[in-house]
Formats: structure tokens, C-alpha cells, sequence
């Protein structure tokens, strides 16, 4: 909460170095929650002094953030799961009347084998939800990932609505807040402004 407190402050958002470590923090909170639910199996690991039963997890874990804005909160949980791999796509809301109507534009993709993998798809905002739905559209199209764990800071009722219509039963989402509603520009009410923006300043 008090992470959350301070990336929502207008006088603290001044601090982009600041946004992005809270950001970050944020990330490895969520990174450890996530941690609890995930499959381990008993490995044999040999100290100096004798050999002690410890637990690994079992699938291999690929964290994917949806550019810009997931990148810092991408290295949180990259802080958590270091031998992770990793993946970035660009999804971005493309208005092609200069209204407030937008489709989803997906377009930069770099992203390893993901296969029998759990995939951790990391993005700061869920506001109507409609470019993690394609992100994942895209990411079940081009590989069988055994579990997708979708993280998200700050999320709007309506976007959780619209995941839980168009998404199947292995992705499980996790939020560290729920905000009031989307405005009338679909932006999150009321939110913290542009998370991409604020972390590394306005763009054209």
C-alpha cells in the first residue's frame, strides 16, 4: 500500500527514478505471491556439511511485459525469478480517427520458446483489458504455455470483466489494486496517469 500510495502522488510522480523503483518493488511483492501457487519438486542439494532436501519449481518460467510500461515492473519479478526467460511485445492503442475509439495495435514480438512453459505476463494497467487479451491471443496462437499468470498494478472493474469473458481457465490474474472505473477517454478512475509516461517521459 504504501508503494501504491506513492506511485498514485502527483508530487512524488516528479521522480521518474522513484516511479520506476516503486514500480519495481511492486513487482517483487507480486513475484512472491505468485510464487506460492507454482509446482515444486524435491531436489537433493549437497552443503558442505551434509545433503539437505530443497524444493525447485518444476516448469520453467518465461516473464513477458507488454512495452513500455511493464519494464520496470518486468524487472521486479525478473529481481524474484532470475533464471527466468524473457519476453518483451509492444501493444499500444492505435486511434485511427484522432476520436477516442482505438483498436489494439500488436506489433514488436521477442520472446524464447515458451512451451510446457509458465509464462508471467507483466503490465502496470488493466484498464478495458483489450491489449492483454491480445497479447494472450497472440501467445496461445504461437505456443502451448501450461499456465499464464497475468500481473497487473492498478486494474479497472470493467477490464476484469472483459478478461474473465474472453479468457480460458489456465490464466489466473492478480492485481494489487482495483480502482473505481474507466472514464469516458477508457482511461482508469482514479488511476495513477500514464504508467509509460511516467516512467520514462511523454512521448510523440
Amino acid at each position: 500500500m504504501h508503494f501504491l500510495c506513492q506511485i498514485r502522488d502527483v508530487a512524488i510522480q516528479q521522480d521518474r527514478m522513484r516511479f520506476r523503483r516503486n514500480i519495481e518493488r511492486i513487482g517483487e511483492i507480486m513475484a512472491y505471491e505468485i510464487s506460492k501457487v507454482l509446482d515444486y519438486t524435491p531436489q537433493q542439494t549437497q552443503t558442505p556439511l551434509g545433503v539437505k532436501t530443497s524444493a525447485v519449481i518444476s516448469t520453467p518460467i518465461v516473464i513477458c511485459s507488454i512495452l513500455r510500461a511493464g519494464l520496470p515492473f518486468h524487472q521486479g519479478f525478473l529481481n524474484y525469478f532470475d533464471a527466468a526467460d524473457n519476453g518483451f511485445i509492444s501493444a499500444y492503442r492505435y486511434h485511427p480517427h484522432q476520436d477516442d475509439a482505438f483498436e489494439i495495435k500488436v506489433e514488436y514480438q521477442a520472446i524464447g520458446n515458451y512451451e510446457n512453459a509458465t509464462v508471467l505476463l507483466v503490465d502496470p494497467m488493466l484498464a478495458t483489458g483489450q491489449s492483454i487479451v491480445a497479447v494472450c491471443n497472440q501467445l496461445r496462437e504461437k505456443g502451448g504455455a501450461t499456465q499464464i499468470h497475468l500481473a497487473v498494478v492498478i486494474a479497472a472493474p470493467e477490464g476484469i470483466a472483459y478478461l474473465e469473458q474472453e479468457l480460458p481457465s489456465n490464466c489466473h490474474l492478480w492485481i494489487a489494486s482495483i480502482d473505481e472505473k474507466l472514464n469516458e477517454h477508457k482511461y482508469i478512475v482514479p488511476g495513477l496517469g500514464d504508467a509509460g509516461d511516467l516512467a520514462y517521459g511523454t512521448k510523440l
